[in-house]
């Protein structure tokens, strides 16, 4: 969906207003596609059931980055297992109602996009992607954040993108079990050398009795 919603009237006469009520959604190539009252009651469906799905998202404003930048910040969030959003906060507060992103509802606010993350396995990818990008185009402001319904503020998704990713976390982890059979052979080896000093000694000390 586009990076813009705004609402507008074909008929003033109130009878047929909400008829042909009609929503104007600007996406990120400036193309304008309209959708009518059903289409945004199946928008906001649509977004409801993949808000429910996910197991964290993220909240940034956006005001001021090109079509060029939003395309590339949708590459790298798409590489990271996540998807970027622009969508019209009163139709995003409405998807979110019932769902975890619902404890960040009070930071929806001015020009939002949302981050699906889809997987749970690894949220500290898009935070990292989110939080780079932060840098090197200050119109990129991280808002807000949740993970599994709890709500973490700009800082902590900061201190989220410092944490070691999940690939990092698994070599770590290979390196430890590797680590393991090492420490057990040389404890084994010691007390192998503990029972042949001690057969040794009986042996002296037999040797010596005879």
């Amino acid at each position: 969906m586009g990076a813009g919603i705004a609402v507008h009237r074909e008929n003033n006469q109130p009878g047929r207003e909400r008829m042909h009520e009609r929503i104007s959604c600007r996406q990120s190539n400036g193309e304008e596609v309209n959708m009518d009252r059903k289409e945004k009651m199946e928008f906001v469906a649509g977004l409801h059931e993949r808000l429910e799905k996910v197991p964290c998202t993220f909240l940034v404003e956006y005001k001021g980055l090109d079509v060029e930048a939003m395309n590339r910040l949708r590459r790298e969030l798409k590489d990271a297992n996540a998807r970027f959003h622009v969508v019209k906060n009163r139709l995003l507060k409405r998807a979110s109602d019932d769902t975890d992103t619902a404890c960040i509802q009070d930071q929806m606010e001015g020009p939002c996009g949302i981050t699906l993350v889809d997987s749970d396995e690894d949220v500290v990818r898009p935070a990292k992607v989110l939080v780079d990008f932060s840098k090197d185009f200050e119109a990129l402001v991280i808002k807000a954040g949740q993970i599994s319904g709890k709500a973490i503020d700009a800082a902590g998704i900061r201190r989220l993108a410092d944490l070691p990713g999940k690939e990092v976390l698994l070599a770590q982890a290979l390196s430890a079990m590797q680590a393991v059979p090492v420490s057990f052979v040389r404890v084994l080896n010691s007390m192998m050398s503990q029972l042949v000093y001690v057969l040794k000694a009986i042996e002296d000390k037999k040797s010596e009795s005879a």
